[in-house]
């Protein structure tokens, strides 16, 4: 009897064994990127531990950091009126020795069409608050793709999105990764864009109501205080298993912090 091969999605080899460290782009430094900053340096130290040559990291944000940020976001008060971006990676810098980046603009095209400066990254992290900047950032990612390069060749994107309570995390891929050949499993070479695949639904999740909170009391009537945790800890758990295993059989998951529910999204 013939049984059906699990489907699963094999890492891009240059990811497994790289001759510089990994660039990574993280989009968005606050609830959820502000974390997702603290387990990108766990994963470097660790993959630096194994023998790999880590990651290299820019973190993008324009927003400088409010009262209302303090308690929810990992900000200290002593740190208010500072860019979020030049905060955290300074602390990261100055913990690990690193040399990562901060960027103090929004990830976007210019007034003329122009892409920002040092788009390119192997990896695209985005940690956004509306779904037009993912549908700008799908954009820029699918322009980039089509200029081929020597260095920092797009391959993944991993997005983050959360409500109040609940949220998902989808991998993506950018373009085709190249899979083994493999008489165990279905390769799956491609992972589509948040976007292309849950466009509609980000859409019509999307608050009518986004403006800034103006305190911490505020800020979690919109979003619970440890969503933004619990998301980060199993999507960087996704990527890390692309860094330790090699392959995954999952692209992402939807959660739901209230009722402890979690789904996981198969690659096909």
């Amino acid at each position: 009897m013939n049984t059906a091969k699990t489907a699963v999605h094999f890492t891009d080899n240059y990811l497994l064994n790289p001759t510089n460290p990994i660039s990574v782009n993280l989009i968005g430094a606050g609830g959820t990127g502000s974390k997702v900053l603290t387990a990108l340096m766990e994963i470097n130290e660790s993959l630096i531990a194994l023998g790999h040559a880590g990651l290299q990291v820019r973190l993008w944000d324009d927003d400088v950091i409010t009262s209302a940020n303090l308690g929810r976001q990992r900000f200290a008060e002593s740190e208010t009126g500072l860019y979020k971006s030049v905060a955290l990676i300074n602390r990261c810098n100055r913990w690990a020795g690193t040399n990562w980046k901060a960027k103090t603009v929004k990830f976007e095209k210019d007034n003329f069409g122009r892409l920002p400066e040092k788009a390119r990254a192997i990896i695209t992290i985005t940690c956004v608050d509306n779904v037009q900047a993912r549908f700008g950032v799908a954009e820029i990612l699918n322009e980039i793709s089509y200029r081929k390069h020597y260095q920092d060749e797009p391959k993944y994107w991993l997005d983050f999105g959360n409500s109040q309570d609940t949220g998902q995390v989808i991998l993506s891929t950018i373009g085709e990764i190249k899979q083994p050949n493999s008489e165990k499993y279905e390769t799956v070479a491609s992972l589509p864009f948040v976007t292309d695949e849950f466009g509609e639904l980000l859409k019509q999740s999307e608050q009518e109501d986004n403006t800034p909170s103006c305190s911490l009391a505020e800020a979690l009537e919109h979003q619970d205080l440890f969503i933004n945790s619990s998301l980060t800890q199993m999507g960087c758990s996704l990527l890390w298993n692309l860094f330790r295993r090699g392959m995954t059989e999952y692209k992402g998951f939807f959660h739901n912090l209230k009722d402890f529910r979690t789904h996981p999204i198969k690659v096909a």
